[in-house]
């Protein structure tokens, strides 16, 4: 099953000090938080604050391709979790026809806010996200500790 998300936030990961989206769900009940790469949460939040840019980035010149091949993005979906990846599909209607296309999420994300389309998760991956495995387990429990005393308030407190 698909669960409707919208980006809660976009933060820094204290342990890593790598960018993470948090999506959750419409009640608040399922969060996700999604590593992405530094230029790929720029992109997000660029979009996020409607910072304009002089020329198309790499996300809006794929929208641009997209509609001057007359189709329209639909949804994105993250769709699968393998050895600690996410994985996403696009799905584009083209003429009444279906198209999904493999997509890092972070990309699908950064296009599903220029396309203003809903952004799903497959339910199995919010639950297999629970139980990712990590190197360090001392790591894996702080930030799993971390993410549970987040102040709905902080999030979205993004800077590079």
């Amino acid at each position: 099953m698909q669960i409707e998300m919208s980006i809660k936030g976009l933060m820094v990961d204290p342990i890593t000090n790598m960018p993470i989206i948090i999506l959750r769900d419409k009640d608040g009940q399922k969060v996700l938080p999604i590593w992405v790469g530094v230029f790929e949460a720029n992109a997000i939040a660029l979009q996020i604050e409607n910072v304009s840019t002089p020329r198309p980035m790499t996300h809006d010149l794929l929208k641009n391709v997209i509609q001057d091949l007359e189709a329209t993005v639909t949804k994105i979906v993250v769709s699968d979790l393998k050895e600690n990846t996410f994985y996403a599909l696009i799905y584009l209607d083209r003429n009444g026809e279906t198209i999904a296309i493999d997509a890092r999420p972070s990309d699908a994300i950064a296009l599903a806010l220029r396309t203003r389309v809903p952004i799903f998760v497959e339910e199995l991956v919010i639950d297999n996200a629970k139980t990712i495995d990590t190197p360090e387990k001392a790591d894996s429990e702080r930030l799993q500790k971390w993410l549970e005393s987040l102040d709905p308030d902080d999030l979205g407190k993004y800077k590079m």
